[in-house]
């Protein structure tokens, strides 16, 4: 006679969270693989027509969302930021 798997059901999202909120020990369900995802918070920001007119313009041109051009035009800003905060702390060779 052939043997089958006994293969258990997938647990829904809602039992895993009830058992958490029981204080029960979930790590079972999770394999630690993919990456953790950072709390996110919304902010808002006032912008002029042209800048949002701008901003749709590379998002077209990108076809990407307004708010993914938003994200990644910020993040470059902040890195040259760093990278001149950093340039102007080292101590200057003569």
């Amino acid at each position: 006679m052939n043997k089958t798997r006994n293969t258990a059901k997938p647990v829904s999202a809602e039992t895993i969270a009830r058992m958490a909120d029981q204080g029960k020990d979930i790590s079972g369900f999770f394999k630690g693989e993919g990456r953790m995802v950072r709390p996110i918070q919304r902010v808002n920001v006032d912008l002029t027509a042209g800048m949002v007119r701008e901003l749709d313009q590379a998002a077209l041109a990108l076809n990407i969302s307004r708010q993914a051009v938003i994200k990644t035009l910020v993040r470059q800003a902040l890195d040259q930021h760093y990278i001149a905060q950093r340039a102007r702390s080292r101590p200057r060779v003569v």
